[in-house]
């Protein structure tokens, strides 16, 4: 067992030492010969098809936190990869772990399921002496990574970078090109973080609100009842506000490119010169606040897809996600690269520089954020406040109060008071398409006339509140044990929604051991809909909607107003003085592959009981759910409810997510989407892709708890 590393130096000060040098080597073979020494954030000179990496347990030393990691090369992280869109590659990667099976996955990636490197759902997984090969046909280009998804390796230092060079001339190319990897370090085993965390969630979480902080929270607050008010309501919920990160940098080193703060990654300019920074979170449970004070950040890719340039000052980067950015330092002096951890209790930092050994100041931390209830889901509203002001604020609108028991029940709903109203929704006419490629292909490509599809209208869903203590929220008129709201389309029930099965005999979804119960959804799916016309009534939209879940063991908390947050750049960084990136500013420079409308909608809760460190969908973890079934080629949209105050970094293998954020034709493609706490988002998804694959948390621990599921294309 590993000692934690605050028990031998203290917490009052965090130390950083100098750990691996710059530089580090990386065993990856290219074709046919050793690709040579890579330095840290460097990218291989040039693309190439065949790779070989090797597994190993390597002893890592990072801010005197010792590890023996699974790693590839003997370095943290892993080699670059660099990739030509259009050739095939073949990636044989080999497992020296003594007693442990590995694997690789290519995250953001189209391939082949077989392929995709998820150990019970698309292979058997690599055993210790084993080699398996990959290999798939490169139909992208952009920005990505790879990581280990077998147990937690990902978390020990299993992550490299993927670089994929487009068959066109990239309208984004600079004289200077740099990863910027971004992840954490702790010689703590990650089953002793998880096994803490359950026994007392709040072990890392320091910095809690005290008397001291009464003061501040009052004028924020506009008066000292108010905010006492608002820590009465969170100490009922057994909540706490300042529980931004499950661990934190008590335990957690955050590194650049594998490197510590004091380390201090350097990547060379000349002044006057376009730099590209490819930004990669490959952190396991951190969100990263990045910023180069000095310099304006030209965002001009999000998760490998070019978009429309985006100026800012500072964007959030969630686990898993990417962003390449464009700089521009005129002034022969040093720049400092600074990603500050959500919780602000940490930092990892490099340079900008002209030339070696210079270095700029380093900012101080920013206050760390308060969850508010827009957080818990309660919109706007504050304790205290009555129901009666909410009317005149955009999007709190609320409707005549309808009692539970007057909505009808879908058909071959179970009657036990379970919530399944049945409705229908009608969708938008569908237009014949193409096979849809991924957005950065090269073949298929769409063209700007291409025309935009309108989405059918989204009317709020019902939330049922029962069992929720809401006595400290002033809301005369206000059934707290029905709370309810617009009701959304429905023509499945809890009882035949495919995400909402009894339990099967399936464990921790770390396992990938397979087993799974088999879901089912009702009716046809009509994909080629002809148009409609004055005597001919459009398709259906069907909806998949269990209700919102019970509060129980599993379920913590009910979003009874969640709200659209795609233009919030998230807890701690509004009204900051900074331009910071939202989501709503994210515009493809190309419009979709696919502008048919969905036939269905998939409604997803994001569930968690903290205290208890369950997390899962629709109150159901993984072991207790069958898959999500999808039709090939069929048009969906998933919708997001997060019912928790966390954000969490939803990523669906295999397939875009083609995010609804008022773009039209040309809303962004991602691979991993950041659901804000309290917030309703949706995306649409092209089941263009057969086979089983993988649909998580990418939180490591929560997706270990419970927040996975799978999805089979057939």
């Amino acid at each position: 067992m590993s000692s934690p590393s605050f028990l031998r130096g203290g917490l009052t000060r965090r130390r950083f030492v100098t750990s691996l040098a710059a530089g580090g080597v990386a065993t990856a073979f290219a074709r046919p010969a050793l690709a040579g020494v890579q330095q840290a954030g460097a990218i291989p000179a040039q693309a190439a098809t065949q790779w070989q990496l090797i597994v190993a347990h390597t002893h890592i030393e990072i801010d005197r936190k010792s590890l023996k990691a699974p790693c590839i090369g003997g370095s943290v992280p892993a080699p670059t990869l660099r990739w030509q869109q259009g050739d095939t590659v073949e990636i044989a990667v080999t497992n020296h772990l003594k007693h442990q099976d590995t694997s690789l996955h290519w995250h953001g990636i189209r391939l082949p399921a077989q392929m995709d490197g998820v150990p019970g759902i698309s292979f058997a997984g690599i055993s210790p002496g084993q080699t398996f090969t990959y290999r798939f046909p490169v139909t992208q280009s952009g920005t990505y990574w790879y990581h280990g998804h077998s147990g937690m390796q990902e978390a020990q230092g299993l992550y490299g970078a993927l670089v994929i060079d487009p068959t066109q001339p990239d309208p984004n190319a600079c004289p200077r090109d740099y990863v910027i990897m971004l992840s954490e370090w702790t010689d703590v085993d990650p089953q002793n973080i998880l096994n803490t965390l359950k026994m007392q969630s709040d072990y890392y979480t320091f910095r809690q609100r005290t008397a001291a902080s009464l003061l501040p929270d009052a004028k924020a607050a506009g008066g000292v009842i108010p905010a006492l008010k608002d820590r009465l309501a969170w100490s009922k919920m057994r909540m706490a506000a300042t529980d931004i990160s499950d661990v934190s940098g008590i335990i957690y080193s955050y590194l650049l490119n594998g490197q510590a703060p004091d380390t201090n990654w350097l990547g060379l300019f000349t002044p006057g010169e376009r730099v590209r920074l490819r930004f990669i979170n490959a952190s396991s449970m951190t969100f990263f606040d990045v910023r180069i004070p000095g310099l304006e950040l030209l965002v001009v890719q999000a998760d490998g897809n070019d978009i429309e340039p985006v100026p800012v000052d500072e964007f959030r980067i969630g686990v898993a996600e990417t962003y390449d950015v464009i700089v521009q330092p005129k002034a022969n002096q040093a720049y400092t690269i600074f990603a500050q951890s959500e919780d602000r209790t940490g930092f990892a930092r490099g340079t900008l520089a002209p030339r070696a050994g210079m270095s700029a100041p380093i900012p101080p931390l920013d206050p760390r954020p308060v969850r508010t209830m827009v957080d818990m889901g309660m919109g706007t509203m504050q304790p205290g406040q009555r129901m009666q002001t909410m009317q005149g604020m955009p999007g709190m609108a609320m409707p005549p109060h309808t009692p539970m028991a007057t909505l009808p029940a879908a058909p071959g709903a179970a009657q036990h008071g379970a919530f399944a109203p049945q409705h229908t929704h009608a969708a938008m006419p569908m237009a014949a398409a193409p096979h849809p490629t991924a957005p950065n292909t090269a073949a298929s490509l769409p063209t700007a006339s291409t025309p935009k599809a309108k989405p059918p209208a989204q009317p709020d869903d019902t939330m049922d509140m029962s069992g929720m203590d809401m006595s400290d929220m002033d809301m005369p008129g206000m059934d707290r044990g029905g709370m309810s709201m617009p009701s959304r389309a429905h023509t499945s029930t809890a009882a035949h929604s495919p995400h909402a099965l009894p339990p099967s005999n399936t464990t921790s979804p770390m396992a990938h051991r397979g087993g799974h119960t088999m879901g089912h959804h009702t009716g046809p799916i009509d994909q080629a809909a002809p148009p409609a016309t004055p005597l001919t009534a459009p398709p259906l939209l069907q909806v998949d909607d269990p209700g919102p879940p019970p509060l129980n063991v599993e379920n913590q908390n009910i979003a009874a107003m969640p709200t659209d947050r795609l233009g919030s750049p998230g807890d701690g960084l509004e009204h900051n003085g900074r331009r910071v990136l939202t989501y709503k500013q994210l515009r493809a420079t190309r419009p979709g592959t696919d502008p048919r409308p969905p036939t269905r909608e998939i409604i997803l809760h994001l569930t968690g009981n903290m205290e208890r460190y369950i997390w899962g969908f629709n109150g159901r973890k993984f072991s207790e759910s069958g898959p999500i079934r999808l039709k090939k080629n069929e048009r969906v949209r998933f919708t997001l409810i997060n019912d928790t105050m966390m954000e969490h970094p939803i990523h669906l293998h295999g397939m875009w997510s083609e995010l609804e954020n008022g773009q039209g034709a040309y809303q962004p493609y991602k691979h991993t989407i950041i659901a804000q706490p309290g917030s309703k988002l949706s995306y649409l998804v092209t089941a263009d892709a057969p086979g089983m694959w993988a649909y998580h948390c990418h939180l490591m621990l929560h997706m270990d708890q419970g927040m996975f599921r799978t999805v089979i294309v057939a």
